[in-house]
């Protein structure tokens, strides 16, 4: 039986991993080098990102991520997506997605207005009542892999028909299939062989930049970016209290703005043994972006068998 290692435990990576289950494969492991889930994080009072700057902090999960405050544990906020929306005239196989997370209590319809929200006829806009790191919370626990954080993968190389994975904390450990779901950047920064191969609780508040911002001020330095936004933020809503805590995080890998072409959803580096890539790198930067390179990833693993 198959030895499978899923690199990324963001949305791409638990979808999956959980499309994978029962296949005729052997153990799943899910390896991601954050210290935890998608959240709750260390607290992101007000954050930018654009093109380069992130929101979260070492927390897996990504776009999906939920922030907790360290000063009350029921304040959270989702860093990065608020919500997602389905369109169900374009969803396919994408709605029974939807459908089950819905049916869980996972997600919930998004009853809140939004200022400057352009509604498309025919879309639904859903919310994660637990946070938004509970949709890859979800896909992760329903995959039955043994997931481990803290897992920083720096080479990939063959050794004796197998990938022999390398990391900055522990030994190296054999796989026969590899799946690699992180940023398409962080792909390209691997070493090994894979380079030869191409109650009162007060609000959060969360400040998203453009991306034109974001690359703006790629090397500027945090403490004026996080004053710049501040400023703006005070000319928009004045009447705000001053916050508990801040703290502006850089997101460096934050949104595609041109993805892989002609991938449909996942890049094949090897066949014998399979490494293979993927994530809205090779899709789009949204939830449906993530599911679609999820099924694709599947199939093609499946098809390898």
């Amino acid at each position: 039986m198959a030895r499978v290692l899923v690199v990324g435990a963001g949305l791409t990576g638990g979808v999956c991993a959980a499309l994978l289950r029962g296949a005729p494969l052997g153990p799943i492991a899910v390896w991601d080098k954050a210290r935890g889930a998608g959240g709750p994080g260390a607290w992101r009072g007000v954050a930018w990102r654009g093109v380069a700057w992130r929101l979260t902090g070492s927390r897996a999960g990504g776009r999906m991520s939920t922030s907790r405050s360290p000063r009350d544990a029921a304040c959270t906020a989702d860093l990065g997506a608020q919500y997602i929306t389905l369109e169900r005239e374009r969803a396919g196989p994408r709605l029974s997605f939807y459908e089950e997370l819905l049916s869980h209590g996972i997600l919930k319809p998004l009853t809140a207005p939004i200022e400057g929200m352009v509604v498309k006829e025919g879309s639904c806009n859903y919310v994660a009542p637990q946070g938004i790191s509970s949709v890859v919370k979800y896909y992760l626990k329903q995959s039955g892999a043994d997931v481990f954080y803290e897992q920083h993968v720096t080479h990939i190389s063959l050794r004796d028909g197998k990938w022999e994975v390398s990391r900055k904390m522990g030994p190296p450990e054999q796989f026969d299939i590899v799946i690699l779901t992180m940023p398409v950047p962080q792909i390209l920064q691997l070493q090994g062989d894979i380079v030869n191969k191409s109650p009162e609780i007060g609000p959060s508040v969360v400040v998203h930049t453009t991306v034109t911002f974001g690359s703006e001020h790629l090397d500027s330095d945090p403490a004026e970016v996080q004053q710049l936004i501040l400023s703006h933020l005070e000319k928009i809503v004045p009447s705000l209290p001053k916050p508990a805590s801040i703290k502006c995080q850089k997101w460096r890998y934050s949104q595609v703005t041109k993805a892989v072409p002609s991938c449909l959803g996942q890049m094949i580096l090897h066949t014998q043994p399979l490494l293979i890539c993927g994530g809205d790198g090779f899709t789009s930067s949204n939830f449906d972006g993530c599911i679609d390179s999820a099924l694709s990833l599947a199939e093609a693993v499946k098809s390898h068998l």
